[in-house]
């Protein structure tokens, strides 16, 4: 019996040791190449962790996160859904850290003809047939600068019932790459991973909010050192700016 309850003992230990050596990242989809390749960077490091990232839309992530889902680090794609955790109680203001911007592109397949300018004058109802593919304007944070831009170039309405809102940048980008929708707006960072479409354009960066990525660890996430060490690494060392910079963010 001596015996048992000590291999008991001894699988209790290591099923711990295995829990406190686990991060847990929940990150914008537009970050999934970045954060999977700086991932694995950290773990050919520090082999006795295990980094777990969960992708999705920011609004999604931050909604798992209030609802008690174990997120160590929450990586957002805009200062909206972060303030909002804050307010939840779930982050503190002090541990966040804004440290990547994008742009806002519209984008259309490889072969497609599209014409863009960025300027009211311009009728992009008109410049194309079909859908235009962009997050949910309400919730995920591309879709909500898109639809700052689409007003303030005037173009929204002109697009009315035409617009399909998904559920992360990443679908919206499939769709244009199925041709399912003839134009999208996403991330540059997004459109320059995929071989099947083109950036027709370029959104103003004052037709839109500041385009910020703010990293912070959670009130979960501050009492796992791997977190804490995971978090500093992925803000500070120079492989992961590296890895940024490649994928074609711009770093703070």
């Amino acid at each position: 019996m001596h015996l048992i309850t000590k291999t008991i003992f001894g699988l209790c230990f290591v099923s711990s040791m295995a829990q406190a050596d686990t991060v847990k990242i929940y990150a914008a989809a537009s970050l999934t190449n970045a954060v999977s390749d700086i991932a694995k960077l950290y773990q050919k490091q520090n082999p006795n962790v295990e980094i777990v990232p969960i992708f999705g839309a920011s609004s999604a992530l931050a909604k798992q996160i209030e609802a008690g889902a174990p997120g160590d680090i929450y990586f957002s794609a805009d200062q909206d859904w972060m303030n909002y955790l804050v307010q939840k109680q779930k982050i503190q203001a002090s541990q966040v850290k804004p440290l990547l911007f994008n742009q806002l592109v519209l984008i259309s397949p490889i072969d497609s003809k599209q014409q863009f300018k960025a300027v009211s004058q311009f009728n992009l109802a008109q410049s194309f047939q079909g859908h235009l593919c962009t997050g949910q304007m309400e919730s995920v944070p591309v879709g909500k600068y898109a639809k700052q831009s689409l007003i303030k170039l005037n173009w929204l309405n002109s697009l009315n019932g035409r617009i399909v809102g998904t559920d992360d940048v990443r679908s919206a980008l499939a769709f244009v790459e199925r041709g399912e929708c003839q134009v999208g707006i996403v991330y540059k960072t997004d459109a320059l991973i995929s071989k099947k479409v083109k950036i027709s354009g370029v959104f103003p960066s004052n037709s839109h909010s500041p385009i910020v990525y703010p990293i912070a660890l959670t009130e979960l996430g501050k009492k796992n050192a791997d977190a804490v060490k995971l978090n500093q690494y992925m803000k500070t060392s120079a492989q992961a700016r590296q890895v940024f910079k490649n994928y074609g963010f711009q770093l703070n």
